[in-house]
Parts: C-alpha cells; sequence; structure tokens
C-alpha cells in the first residue's frame, strides 16, 4: 500500500525527469531537457532502423512536409512518467500513383480476435501477445518518397537538403501496408 506521502515523493521524482506540459511546437520542445532528450531518442530510431538519408532536394518532386507531434505519457495514477515525441509526415500531401500506389492492409475484426480467444479458452491453447516498438520505422517502401527535414534538428551543413525514405514514417499513407508486408514475410520465413 502507498500512502499519501510515498506518492507526493515518487510525484515529486517524476517531475524532476518529466515535463508537465506539453508543447505547442518544437521551438517549445528544445528550451526543455527533458523533450529535448525525447527528441533524440526518436532521432536515434530513426538512425538505428536506417529509415532515411539525407540528399539534395530534387527537382520536380514531391517533397512531404514533417511535424512533431508531443505527448505525456502516464501511469495508472496519472502521474506524467515520460516525455514522448514522436516525429509523423504530413501523409495529406501525398500523391496518388507518385508517392503512393497501394494502401490496403489486412486488419482483424473484434470478432475474430474474440473467436479466436474463445477457441484458446475452450482448447486450453496458450496465447503470447508481443508489441513492435517503432513498428512502422520497419516497413520497407517500395515507391521513392521525401520528407522535409524536422523542425528544429535540421543538419545546419545541408539547410536545403531532404531526406529520402528507405522505410515507412508514421503518417505515411503506405505505412501500415509496409508494415504488414515486413511482418507477413518474416513470419512466413519461420
Amino acid at each position: 500500500m502507498v500512502t499519501r506521502r510515498q506518492f507526493k515523493l515518487n510525484e515529486v521524482s517524476y517531475v524532476c525527469y518529466a515535463s508537465q506540459i506539453e508543447p505547442k511546437n518544437v521551438e517549445e520542445a528544445l528550451n526543455d531537457e527533458a523533450w529535448v532528450e525525447a527528441l533524440h531518442e526518436v532521432l536515434n530510431q530513426f538512425f538505428r532502423n536506417d529509415v532515411w538519408f539525407l540528399v539534395p532536394r530534387p527537382k520536380n518532386v514531391n517533397v512531404i512536409g514533417t511535424k512533431w507531434i508531443f505527448k505525456n505519457k502516464m501511469d495508472e495514477n496519472g502521474v506524467i512518467v515520460r516525455n514522448k515525441a514522436r516525429l509523423v509526415a504530413q501523409g495529406f500531401n501525398q500523391i496518388e500513383g507518385i508517392d503512393f500506389d497501394e494502401t490496403f492492409a489486412p486488419v482483424a475484426r473484434l470478432e475474430s480476435i474474440r473467436i479466436l480467444l474463445a477457441i484458446a479458452c475452450v482448447w486450453k491453447f496458450k496465447l503470447f501477445q508481443m508489441d513492435v516498438k517503432s513498428a512502422f520505422l520497419n516497413g520497407i517502401l517500395n515507391e521513392e518518397v521525401y520528407v522535409e527535414q524536422p523542425k528544429g534538428v535540421q543538419d545546419p551543413r545541408y539547410p536545403n537538403h531532404v531526406y529520402r525514405l528507405r522505410k515507412a514514417l508514421y503518417g505515411l499513407k503506405q505505412a501500415l501496408r509496409a508494415w504488414h508486408e515486413r511482418l507477413t514475410s518474416y513470419l512466413l520465413k519461420k
């Protein structure tokens, strides 16, 4: 059992590591060390997953904008645990036939999941679930897609360059399909 005093002490320690206010834009985020750390965490995931590479801006190509999203992650008591930043592509600027072809990816219906769980209960199957961190960043793109450098973290040596995507980014119209194709090919190999 956690007393009110212990809860307050834990809350104080959380506040030391997580910012209470969600920034409205990247400029506000860059003024807070906790949010700067969240931005770096996202960019490190991009480089670890080999999501993109910097290229000179091509002519006559649709370059999609990017936007930072900032959210506080809370525990079951409503105490902020950490700050989370996510870079998303402004997929509404994509042009069908140029930036993407196919977008369909199958999704399990709730009824199907319930039937699966019922069968597992009757037959006493062991069920496992998993979560893939940064799932969409693993989907390989079939199209040439270019995005602007994220605001606040542009490369000062190449301010007019853009990123060419190797893998999907949250917000792209084909992101779910790219992830589905990658996951399917992996599962079929096993």
